[in-house]
């Protein structure tokens, strides 16, 4: 009777381990989660599946908040995440949707663009970056953000070809490319999860018909793309203007413009293939210099991140009024926080979080 009593809890266990597994794997596949607490101004979150549904239920899938003015106007697509250990981008977009207040146009946020990349840091650029920085909000409340990677988690995607060619074009980049989301743009439907994540946000862009579009991006502290403002060709003139008026308030940055061999970029592929004005930003980070031993991400006096998500938000607002400038009221896009930007410079960026 003994020996049956164990045979029988053996089954049971062995079927509740048989159960378990699939739900283990299940949730490996659903979206990564983070510390975003959508403010007043966000009218609607959807999902960017909802643009292409066969990114549900998978690691590529990644909340999209809607930030809706009260007069009409044209609509802007922000995105931060692109890479996810560039996280001065991911900073402001978070920062938009917590704090902003559209007024004129729609606003669309895309903090966590690439949301797989976001799982955890492999050390691409420093071996000693870190995997969750830290920042203690006004009521002394210390939150945690991850630091992720520039590509695709290897687990999400693999394996990475010898020779990654990109689609449409036939260029070829190193096999790893294949997980980078600022190579494969325009995407593919039925491709890999990096590719399908740039579909996505391609048809998300032609759906809501997308006036402008900016991808907010990081580089090394001595890297030559450092205080560059990347604009397609169409969106040239927008980028001086909005350059000149940041020379007036203290910021300095080049421009650079999208050239025809940057296939799979955002500003070159967007501007390309929709009506959208598309730019790319680049702030500089410690934590992509070669060499730091621990690379301090936040509060470094080269850099600290309340800088550069300064410089990453007073550059949207410059491109969004030059635009309205240049393209008219009909397709003005605003938005504003409940204090000046400039108030960011130097201080504790956190205190600015809800």
């Amino acid at each position: 009777m003994a020996l049956r009593r164990t045979h029988h809890l053996a089954l049971l266990i062995l079927a509740l381990v048989l159960i378990a597994i699939p739900a283990i794997q299940n949730l490996a596949d659903v979206p990564l989660s983070h510390d975003i607490r959508p403010g007043y101004g966000v009218t609607d979150v959807r999902w960017l599946s909802d643009y292409f549904p066969p990114l549900r239920d998978t690691p590529g899938d990644t909340p999209v908040y809607i930030l809706e003015g009260e007069q009409p106007g044209g609509v802007f697509l922000l995105l931060g995440g692109t890479h996810a250990n560039e996280i001065a981008g991911i900073m402001a977009a978070t920062l938009v949707v917590e704090r902003a207040v559209a007024s004129q146009g729609t606003v669309i946020v895309i903090p966590h663009a690439n949301n797989s990349a976001a799982k955890h840091n492999s050390g691409t650029y420093n071996a000693n970056s870190p995997q969750w920085f830290e920042l203690t909000s006004a009521s002394g409340e210390v939150r945690s953000f991850r630091y992720g990677d520039r590509r695709t988690q290897p687990e999400d995607q693999q394996p990475d070809p010898s020779v990654f060619v990109h689609f449409p074009s036939g260029i070829e980049f190193a096999g790893d490319e294949a997980r980078n989301l600022n190579r494969n743009h325009p995407g593919k439907a039925d491709g890999t999860l990096t590719q399908q994540i740039s579909y996505a946000l391609f048809q998300l862009v032609e759906s809501e018909n997308v006036n402008v579009l900016v991808d907010m991006h990081e580089s090394s502290l001595s890297s030559s793309l450092a205080h560059t403002l990347v604009c397609h060709p169409r969106a040239l003139e927008v980028g001086a203007f909005a350059i000149l008026d940041l020379e007036i308030g203290g910021i300095s940055l080049k421009q650079e413009a999208s050239r025809q061999e940057y296939y799979g970029l955002s500003h070159r592929e967007f501007g390309d293939r929709t009506s959208a004005l598309a730019f790319l930003i680049e702030s500089p980070n410690p934590g992509q210099e070669a060499g730091e031993l621990a690379p301090d991400v936040v509060s470094d006096p080269r850099a600290p991140l309340s800088d550069r998500v300064h410089l990453q938000l007073a550059t949207v607002q410059a491109i969004l009024s030059n635009h309205r400038l240049l393209e008219g009221e009909r397709f003005s896009i605003a938005f504003s926080f409940p204090f000046d930007l400039d108030e960011l410079i130097g201080a504790d960026l956190g205190a600015f979080f809800r």
